[in-house]
């Protein structure tokens, strides 16, 4: 698809990357501050691990920016798709000590409505821009933007186990329940870096679009 582009259609593209990814980094940046500021004042290891994972994410998308600066962006196509494979390892080692270290201490964590909020938010606003990336990403024929948008969708994982931890531990006190959820994400992450890492990337909606077309 992405042969048929026209100059002016590529130029557009281009720009909505570099949207995409300003209003990711800033988004992200506001997220960490504020998930590392709950996290501490409730005590909670997995919102502090959720504010860094905003960092990691940030990363991700700083590479992608980086691309898109370049005067030929498919040039660096496979640096940048590396460079996102390396965020998702730093990102699955980082929870799985986190959540580990949770687990081990046994924290009692404080009710965090401050944490619920900015969760629940990520889970309102990633989606949609994750969308906006794989279709931009794939009509572009652009493997880094397809990885970047499954970043973001590790994001929205994460965002909801965070969140639903938040929850199970306010109501019925299982200060447990993130990290456990936190673990199955590392593990999610750890495959998604795998297969950046090959270059092997493709739409992480891809099984639900093939059951429309099915359809």
């Amino acid at each position: 698809m992405s042969e048929t582009l026209t100059t002016a259609r590529r130029a557009t593209l281009h720009r909505r990357v570099r949207f995409i990814v300003g209003f990711t980094i800033t988004y992200n940046v506001i997220e960490a501050i504020v998930s590392v500021w709950a996290g501490v004042l409730a005590s909670s290891a997995a919102l502090i691990g959720f504010g860094l994972d905003s960092v990691v994410e940030v990363l991700s998308a700083a590479a992608i920016a980086w691309q898109f600066t370049r005067k030929d962006p498919e040039r660096w196509e496979k640096v940048t798709v590396k460079a996102i494979g390396i965020a998702f390892f730093a990102l699955a080692a980082y929870v799985s000590i986190d959540a580990v270290l949770a687990l081990i201490g046994q924290k009692d964590l404080d009710h965090s409505p401050l944490g619920l909020g900015i969760t629940a938010l990520s889970l309102v606003v990633m989606p949609l821009l994750a969308w906006i990336e794989v279709h931009t990403g794939r009509e572009l024929g652009s493997k880094s933007v397809m990885a970047d948008a499954k970043q973001l969708i590790l994001c929205i994982c994460l965002s909801g186990t965070v969140f639903i931890g938040l929850v199970l531990n306010s109501l019925f006190g299982w200060w447990w329940a993130d990290s456990v959820a936190a673990l199955v994400v590392a593990v999610l992450a750890v495959h998604e870096g795998l297969e950046a890492w090959r270059g092997d990337v493709e739409s992480p909606f891809e099984g639900l679009e093939a059951c429309r077309d099915d359809d």
